[in-house]
């Protein structure tokens, strides 16, 4: 795939101050298309974007379509992993997965057709890629909740692509199934399995998660990355509602 397969185009890459989202949109712009990154972190100079609200998505949209002279890219990464036993599940924290993992990317997705879709402000279609987990296809102790918000994804991500196609938006929607990543967000992951009982330290919980990995590694940003880039690339243009694992095989 070409490096400049991406060139003209423009995206908005939520979540994208740090970690996986910040090597997606490196990753875009290295493709040749033109990214605004939207977050909560607004003090490092992007667009500030609580995905949870549906104003600030509009006026997200809106400052990407103005700045970069269009909008025909999408990636809904920004997301939050709360470790729980089931048996110590507290509704607060479920509900706060359910708003920034389900409604986030739901209203993402809404203002995404709205721009892209014939007669909207950026009106050429586009690819909405949504970061699922791994987490959606195995049965992984403590994540219950965490699990659960990233099935949703999954099955938001087909039902929003049928829609797209019947409605004639010409916007395609994917999604991605990332196995663990060492960021800030995967290693907690780990510090917490210790802390729930489920692994003597943070290093045999990470060699737990490489066991049951086909390919014997976790995972890097940069394979997250370049799996985003060809889902909105043309070399996917007829890929539409698919969930593509980038988890070394872990959920095979």
């Amino acid at each position: 795939m070409s490096e400049k397969s991406l060139a003209g185009r423009k995206a908005l890459v939520t979540g994208g101050a740090r970690g996986i989202g910040a090597a997606i949109a490196e990753a875009l712009t290295k493709a040749g298309a033109s990214v605004m990154i939207g977050d909560i972190l607004a003090e490092t100079g992007f667009v500030e974007l609580n995905v949870i609200d549906d104003a600030q998505w509009e006026k997200a949209v809106a400052a990407t379509i103005a700045t970069l002279g269009g909008y025909d890219i999408l990636i809904n990464n920004a997301g939050i992993e709360i470790t729980s036993l089931v048996v110590d599940l507290k509704a607060e924290d479920l509900r706060r997965m359910c708003d920034v993992n389900i409604v986030g990317t739901g209203l993402g997705m809404k203002h995404a057709f709205r721009a892209m879709r014939p007669g909207g402000g950026a009106g050429a279609g586009g690819a909405i890629v949504n970061i699922a987990s791994v987490a959606a296809t195995i049965a992984f102790p403590a994540i219950a909740g965490y699990s659960g918000t990233k099935s949703a994804v999954d099955r938001m991500t087909r039902v929003a692509a049928m829609e797209a196609g019947k409605l004639g938006y010409g916007v395609r929607v994917n999604c991605l199934y990332p196995g663990l990543v060492p960021t800030d967000m995967g290693m907690q992951l780990a510090n917490d399995i210790v802390a729930a009982g489920l692994a003597a330290d943070a290093g045999a919980a990470v060699a737990s998660v490489v066991e049951q990995t086909p390919l014997g590694r976790l995972g890097e940003v940069g394979d997250m990355a370049d799996a985003a880039v060809f889902l909105c690339s043309n070399e996917a243009r007829f890929i539409t509602g698919a969930g593509l694992p980038v988890d070394g095989g872990m959920g095979m």
